[in-house]
């Protein structure tokens, strides 16, 4: 029988979301994590940040990976700019990438900035364009798929983190930690992929109280 491992970490910028090099000196999962046979559950760019759970477990990894199931995946993004109402109820109703028409999101702007460890290196600074925080969850987890809806309604994503896939959060950890996951959250991981399987569908809708909250 398969000894499954699964493991969150706290993915630094700069980090290639892989064990092997493409180039010399490039910094890679394997410069943190001394586990062998376990893989990303999804992926994170080179330039994004946050949380990656990864596992030697393949049927697991198949289910969270795959977009019919609909699984949450929560990001902050700090945007160039302050979106306003129309730009905010577009990235929670779709819109076009590539070709491709983003399914809805739930999307708040943040009143406050989100207490995060400092990036390294930190975002270009202007000191003439502001620049805000946005929550965002996703059902779905196309290639720069943040980055580029910030950028088609006009609010380009200067720094981006992943906060929570599903219901497993980065909580305490901090960049470049990583930890075995608890049995709690492991149960409540099993019994949502192989329990609760039945795909959401068009069920699923995006949030307006981003838009709402802004009106007021």
């Amino acid at each position: 029988m398969t000894d499954h491992k699964y493991i969150l970490f706290y993915k630094p910028y700069g980090v290639l979301c892989q064990f092997t090099q493409e180039i010399p000196e490039q910094i890679t999962l394997k410069d943190y994590i001394p586990i062998p046979n376990v893989y990303p559950v999804g992926r994170l760019d080179w330039d994004s940040e946050g949380l990656l759970l990864l596992t030697n477990h393949g049927q697991l990894q198949h289910r969270l990976c795959d977009p019919q199931f609909h699984h949450e995946r929560t990001y902050l993004a700090q945007v160039e700019r302050i979106p306003d109402v129309t730009a905010l109820q577009k990235l929670v109703s779709g819109v076009d990438i590539k070709g491709y028409r983003t399914r809805p999101a739930k999307v708040r702007l943040l009143s406050e900035e989100p207490s995060l460890p400092e990036r390294n290196p930190p975002i270009r600074f202007r000191k003439n364009v502001p620049t805000a925080w946005l929550k965002l969850t996703l059902t779905e987890g196309k290639n720069r798929q943040v980055r580029r809806m910030t950028a088609a309604v006009g609010f380009p994503t200067l720094r981006l983190v992943r906060i929570s896939i599903a219901h497993l959060h980065l909580d305490k950890l901090q960049p470049g930690e990583w930890r075995s996951l608890t049995s709690t959250e492991l149960d409540s991981l099993r019994e949502l992929v192989f329990t609760n399987t039945a795909p959401k569908g068009k069920n699923w809708r995006g949030s307006t109280k981003a838009s709402s909250k802004l009106k007021k």
